[in-house]
Parts: C-alpha cells; structure tokens; sequence
C-alpha cells in the first residue's frame, strides 16, 4: 500500500506542477490545497489508475468528479458555492 501512496503522490506533483504551467494554478494557496487531496479516495477502485489524468471520471449512478482543473481556476474575491 506505501507503494501504491508515494505513486498516488508522484502523479499528484506532476499533475499539481503541469496546471501550474498552463495557468490554471495562479496562488499558493490553491497550489498547496491541490497538493494535499488525495484523488484517488474519491473515485471507485476502477478508476483510480486515472485519479490524477486532468479529467472527469465516473463515480458511480451516472454522475461524474469534475476535472481538477474545472475547480482550480479560481480568481481572488471568487465564491465556491452560491
């Protein structure tokens, strides 16, 4: 199970570092959050190998996990919810 964390991690970095690249992470802040959910415990066991692809995956009864960077782009003074 450490094995499969520290890869879990690995993609995680590189997924965390290639949004940062593209502009989609713009403040520490939302870098250091992005680097700390694991999103990989939000998917079924089927779907974890793509946990850290920039993409929606199937969670169950048709609904979806958004993409990671459908939630990261956030500007300062943005509301999550309404």
């Amino acid at each position: 199970m450490v094995e499969k964390d520290e890869e879990y991690a690995l993609r995680r970095i590189r997924l965390v570092e290639s949004l940062v690249r593209q502009g989609i992470i713009r403040s520490e802040s939302v870098k250091r959050s992005a680097m700390r959910v694991p999103r990989e415990r939000f998917v079924p066991p089927s779907q974890r190998e793509f946990a850290y692809q920039d993409t929606p995956l199937p969670i169950g009864e048709g609904q979806t996990i958004s993409a990671p960077h459908g939630f990261l782009v956030r500007n300062p003074g943005d509301t999550w919810f309404s």
